[in-house]
């Protein structure tokens, strides 16, 4: 009786394991694909619940269907119709169009199929860039080569079993020797671009300063010449007291004017001259100057 329930329980895991073995889901974001013995019996778009044979009859393999990413493994110098080499980082966006022919290429590893896409890749790059120039391939003919390559691909990319969404070039460079050369250019064209504006700058200072130079010596010389103005005005207005207070008193004025004289002859105690006391110029201290004009 015992030996009975083990061998039902027995067959109903046995059971149980087999119908599970049947059954599988398929995702939304994937592509199952059914194998019955090496061969692909059918091709499952649709997401939900699916049943199928169990192994070893039938397996399932899945195949992501969303948008991949083929980024350049390597970068490798290109030549232009200059014969100059351009190192071209690129992108390709790809997703699975054909399971079948997928997998007859590329087995189920999506990275088999990069592998053997990169080349293609990159020759249709070498293709595109060869018949253009440098100048083309940095500026006006950047899209046109991405819409070339990407051209290309169409077919190559049927074979694959795949399509080929996009090509997009990220970064255009040129190699390390060239690259150094055209910096040490552009740093000697810096530099006589800085020297040729170090140059105006120079001829522009100078210049003004001599402007400067010169309305220095113009203020300089207008300033002298109202001095001298405003001095001989004073001077003449100083005279004119003078010659007025003198007039009234003419012996004052004698006076004044000996002093005046001494003041001038005897400015420092070092000072001295060699005069006759008895001569006309010690008068005034003498107590004996006369008016003028007497």
């Amino acid at each position: 009786m015992i030996n009975r329930i083990g061998f039902i329980v027995a067959g109903a895991l046995v059971a149980l394991m087999v119908l599970f073995s049947t059954m599988f889901v398929v995702d939304q974001r994937q592509v199952g694909v059914v194998y019955a013995l090496g061969e692909i019996k059918e091709v499952i778009t649709e997401p939900g619940l699916k049943f199928k044979l169990p192994p070893p009859l039938q397996n399932v393999v899945f195949l992501d269907k969303r948008i991949q990413t083929l980024d350049s493994p390597d970068t490798r110098p290109i030549f232009t119709a200059e014969k100059k080499s351009l190192l071209i980082d690129w992108m390709v966006k790809w997703r699975i169009s054909d399971p079948r022919q997928f997998i007859r290429n590329n087995g189920a590893d999506l990275r088999n199929l990069e592998t053997r896409l990169a080349p293609v890749v990159q020759a249709a790059f070498n293709e595109e860039v060869t018949r253009r120039t440098v100048s083309s391939v940095l500026a006006t003919d950047r899209e046109k080569v991405m819409a070339g390559v990407q051209a290309r691909l169409a077919d190559e990319g049927k074979a694959f079993g795949i399509e080929i969404i996009d090509v997009r070039v990220k970064r255009v460079d040129f190699v390390a020797d060239i690259t150094d050369a055209v910096y040490r250019r552009m740093e000697s064209e810096r530099k006589r671009v800085a020297n040729e504006l170090r140059s105006t700058g120079s001829a522009e200072a100078e210049k003004i300063r001599a402007d400067a130079d010169r309305q220095r010596e113009v203020i300089l010389a207008e300033a002298y010449r109202d001095a001298q103005k405003i001095k001989g005005e004073g001077d003449a207005k100083a005279s004119t007291l003078y010659a007025d207070a003198f007039g009234r008193d003419p012996q004052f004025a004698q006076f004044y004017r000996s002093l005046e004289a001494y003041r001038s002859s005897f400015r420092s105690k070092t000072d001295m001259i060699v005069v006759d006391p008895s001569s006309e110029f010690f008068k005034a201290m003498r107590g004996t100057a006369t008016p003028a004009g007497r």
